[in-house]
């Protein structure tokens, strides 16, 4: 049917379910792209910042924990990075880390939580280990939880929030 709308290039057909002509796909796609100079140095892994990547790890872990109890409508921000060097040789740094964590109902914010705060506490504690892993660092996280109602439908709080703006303000 697609043939008969429109002159293609090629015609590959896939399956995303039973992953066939994937592979077809990828080559197809490698050999339509131009060549150029990478855009990143070899040993770069992201072009992330790392307060970004230490948010998100925590974002994971909360929507991991809560699986599909809360929606995806949680968000982390980091307020605050304190980077203080070893206090004896041998030893690792320690970063100090205060992190939001933004839901849209205060129900979300109950789930978050968790009774008796067991849910934060899980998802912050195992957050604070895959920093540490990422940062080679000993990392101190507190976390709190607020509530803003429709936060993804408020572009004033999303340009806020985006770490692309929030760099220049570090």
């Amino acid at each position: 049917q697609y043939k008969a709308l429109h002159e293609f290039a090629e015609y590959i057909p896939v399956s995303a379910l039973k992953q066939d002509g994937l592979d077809v796909l990828v080559k197809a796609i490698s050999r339509a792209l131009p060549a150029g100079p990478p855009m990143f140095p070899e040993d770069y892994l992201t072009d992330q910042p790392e307060r970004f990547l230490a948010a998100e790890l925590v974002r994971e872990k909360i929507l991991r924990l809560t699986h599909q109890e809360v929606p995806h409508s949680v968000t982390v921000t980091v307020e605050e990075w304190k980077e203080e060097p070893a206090d004896a040789p041998g030893r690792r740094p320690q970063v100090r880390i205060a992190a939001t964590v933004y839901v849209e109902r205060s129900g979300d914010k109950a789930i978050v939580i968790g009774r008796g705060g067991e849910v934060l506490k899980k998802s912050g504690a195992s957050g604070r280990r895959g920093v540490e892993a990422m940062l080679e660092s000993h990392v101190y996280l507190e976390l709190f939880v607020k509530v803003r109602e429709k936060w993804r439908e408020d572009p004033r709080f999303l340009d806020e929030i985006d770490w692309r703006t929030r760099a220049g303000s570090e």
